[in-house]
């Protein structure tokens, strides 16, 4: 069985993570091969709060260029968590 920690990464800070956070809805960073109910008990279990829904995407590497060799970023999974009503994580 694997740890919480092990399918949720981060906590994402941005504009538009905070925009949703007054809505109840946080964005994780999540391993790749995570399902939806993975991590809906991962962030249950780690933060102590009641989940309402997940919504996962992938989020596709860029091309970059180093110096005159084409590479590619990793592919990575992202995770939409809105709690239940009056629920809210402490960033602090």
């Amino acid at each position: 069985m694997h740890s919480p920690y092990d399918t949720i990464k981060t906590l994402i800070h941005s504009e538009k993570g905070s925009r949703l956070e007054s809505d109840g809805c946080y964005q994780f960073y999540v391993a790749s091969s995570a399902s939806k109910v993975d991590i809906k008990h991962a962030v249950e279990k780690i933060y102590k709060v009641k989940v309402r829904d997940v919504n996962t995407m992938t989020v596709r590497g860029k091309m970059k260029r180093i110096r005159m060799q084409l590479g590619k970023q990793p592919d990575w999974k992202k995770a939409f968590v809105r709690l239940a009503e009056g629920q809210k994580i402490d960033l602090k």
